[in-house]
């Protein structure tokens, strides 16, 4: 498992980013623990000079991993780490950044895809909180957060579904998120089109979400879904690029990201959808039951 973990580190530290973010990461491997320097007023200075914390965390539960302790080979086990985690605090902002892989799959096309997916998206997350850093006047105050880290949605033998979610606080606060959801059997990357067999569920699972919207607004005059008819905002429905994941107990789940159905107070929103009314357009009953 160490080797296996270590090969991993030498592969994606291969990957070009930052060299702010490549100076800190390569300290953190390569140097003692020492005292955290005081933050600068160069905001890019700072960033080489934050607590880096390189970890290679699975995400397993401490039962599974005294588990796997015990198995003298473990022939696959397909997981996530937490790679890189910087931090860093400067004018009244901070930006905390996470950066997930995925690690044993046999499909290195898909595995390398992914995880040059998310470093390019952390890339970016750090490339926008310096930029409005290096934008502000001296002595101006920044007030922005932004968080950026995953949540294991779904982890068993069949599928593993992943959450990348960035909140952002500044004038408002946001939440925005990205799913994976990876067949770990037969090791392709789930899309919502490949679950059916035609484009008749992109009505029939907006038409749900519309009767859920209505309904839970009527049960509870705080929410607010933007669904009325004569709402320009309006919910009009999905298309085969919506956010969506299959959860624990087999069902599809819908997600919107801050202000894409509702006001911003009620933030990031999801929808499961009941397998009965997905029955007749399923592929198959592999994943959704």
């Amino acid at each position: 498992m160490e080797k296996k973990l270590k090969d991993l580190r030498e592969e994606y530290l291969k990957i070009p980013i930052p060299k702010e973010l490549n100076d800190v990461v390569q300290a953190a491997l390569n140097e003692k623990p020492r005292k955290k320097p005081r933050i600068g007023r160069n905001i890019l200075v700072s960033a080489a000079a934050a607590l880096l914390i390189v970890t290679a965390s699975v995400n397993i539960s401490p039962a599974a991993a005294k588990a796997m302790s015990d198995i003298p080979i473990v022939e696959k086990v397909i997981k996530v780490i937490t790679f890189v985690e910087w931090k860093e605090e400067a004018n009244n902002s901070s930006a905390v950044i996470k950066t997930p892989a995925i690690s044993g799959l046999e499909n290195k096309q898909l595995e390398d895809s992914l995880n040059d997916k998310y470093l390019s998206e952390s890339k970016q997350l750090y490339k926008e909180f310096t930029d409005s850093m290096s934008k502000l006047k001296e002595g101006e105050k920044g007030n922005i957060s932004v968080e950026s880290g995953y949540v294991i949605l779904t982890d068993n033998e069949t599928i593993l579904s992943v959450q990348r979610y960035t909140d952002t606080i500044s004038a408002s606060s946001s939440t925005e998120s990205q799913f994976d959801t990876v067949d770990k059997k037969n090791e392709v990357l789930l899309t919502l089109n490949s679950l059916f067999k035609d484009d008749r569920y992109l009505q029939v699972i907006s038409e749900n979400i519309k009767e859920q919207m209505k309904r839970q607004m009527a049960e509870d005059p705080e929410k607010i879904y933007w669904v009325e008819d004569d709402d320009f905002t309006a919910f009009k429905g999905i298309d085969e690029n919506q956010n969506f994941y299959i959860n624990e107990g087999g069902k599809l789940v819908i997600a919107f990201n801050s202000y894409e159905a509702a006001p911003g107070y009620m933030g990031a929103v999801e929808f499961i959808i009941p397998t009965k009314v997905l029955s007749d357009l399923l592929v198959g009953d592999q994943y959704i039951h």
